[in-house]
């Protein structure tokens, strides 16, 4: 049997006049996935992307995983594909209908005539495939309200295509669709899931992590790597960019009332990665906030950490609790690695009691005891990009 993947997309199809563009960038990222896992041929047509392996040494299991992972689908099929006739279609049922319908008691035939000029109507395939199924299985019972199970046939332009039970796709957009992001990648929870949400959306990612080496160490760092691979499987390739800022919290620490300290670091880190952003293409960041979960996540404390930023901050987190957050992060299986015992940079020097209701003018009047365009020179003078790993 001829098995194949389809994939079935959902908003695209609403593009009107730019469907071709979105088509050939969701084609595009399909393939650039499917290469670790053997030689596919990705074919377009009717709302659908064929993933077709060219060879017995093509890996579909792990091709149908990460199929699962790709934005932009919103249902994958394992499919048998067979030859368009009355005679084909039923035989290829009734070979496989034994692994569909495992540990089925009853079941039911759903069919999709896409291609009008097949002799028979979608009720006809209907009664013909359950009849094949009912002599290729005794003991099974057709029910077409709740079955434990339901077989898919599909009369396309050039093929016929039998499937079980549908399996969610990722949803969204293609990645690429709506520009490139940078997002902060911190080790915690929050980042790597606001990061999935806007991808989800078809924003491209770049990360940019803030170490504090030597007061963070070389096993915090690779955590953050790792984070930042396993978003890979649904951004494709992450760029990881890494300042140190150590610098900056002992200055901070020397020189500015402990209260305002991690106000003070916040506004650092938006301007260092608003340059960061501009030097590779990026026109928005992205960040993990979720508004009144810590101090520095307050509104009043938003506000004047965002006021020193010239291009938009998205926060997809900001309007879920806790719960949400950590959900999302273990059905992206980010989870796990996020709560890894390794330190951050936001962990240091963390005052008593930090402002949550700052004004803005108090601020400024902390910063102008620094020389804060000094300081981002040379932390920005430290950036360079994480290469442990292939991410």
């Amino acid at each position: 049997m001829k098995e194949i993947i389809l994939l079935k997309y959902g908003e695209i199809a609403l593009k009107g006049a730019n469907k071709s563009t979105f088509e050939a960038t969701l084609a595009k990222q399909i393939k650039y996935r499917m290469r670790k896992y053997g030689s596919f041929e990705i074919k377009r047509a009717q709302s659908t992307v064929n993933v077709i392996p060219l060879n017995d040494e093509c890996d579909i299991d792990g091709a149908y995983e990460a199929c699962k992972k790709i934005f932009g689908i919103v249902r994958v099929n394992r499919a048998v594909a067979c030859e368009k006739t009355v005679e084909d279609i039923i035989k290829t049922v009734k070979e496989c209908c034994g692994d569909m319908l495992e540990g089925c008691k009853t079941f039911k035939i759903e069919a999709k005539r896409a291609d009008k000029r097949f002799p028979l109507t979608s009720p006809q395939i209907c009664d013909e495939c359950g009849g094949a199924v009912l002599e290729a299985l005794p003991g099974i019972k057709v029910d077409v309200r709740d079955p434990d199970g339901v077989i898919r046939v599909e009369i396309r332009d050039e093929e016929a295509y039998i499937h079980p039970n549908q399996e969610k796709g990722a949803g969204g957009m293609p990645v690429g669709t709506n520009g490139k992001a940078l997002l902060l990648l911190s080790g915690g929870i929050d980042s790597p899931v606001a990061g999935h949400m806007i991808c989800k959306r078809g924003v491209k990612l770049e990360a940019l992590h803030f170490e504090s080496y030597p007061y963070t160490s070389q096993r915090a760092l690779d955590k953050v790597g790792a984070l930042a691979e396993l978003l890979s499987e649904y951004n494709g390739r992450t760029v990881m960019h890494v300042i140190n800022v150590k610098e900056i919290q002992e200055v901070l620490r020397d020189s500015c009332d402990e209260d305002y300290f991690t106000l003070l670091l916040r506004r650092f880190m938006m301007r260092l990665a608003q340059r960061c952003a501009q030097q590779f293409g990026c026109n928005a960041l992205v960040t993990g906030e979720s508004i009144g979960q810590v101090a520095s996540q307050t509104m009043d404390a938003l506000c004047v950490t965002d006021i020193v930023c010239d291009i938009p901050v998205f926060r997809p987190c900001i309007g879920l609790d806790k719960e949400e957050i950590v959900e999302i992060s273990r059905r992206i299986d980010t989870y796990d690695t996020s709560v890894l015992p390794y330190e951050d940079c936001c962990t240091v020097f963390t005052p008593r009691h930090p402002r949550t209701r700052p004004e803005l003018a108090k601020v400024i009047a902390q910063e102008e005891r620094i020389d804060v365009e000094q300081l981002l020179e040379r932390a920005y003078a430290t950036m360079y990009t994480y290469e442990k790993q292939d991410i």
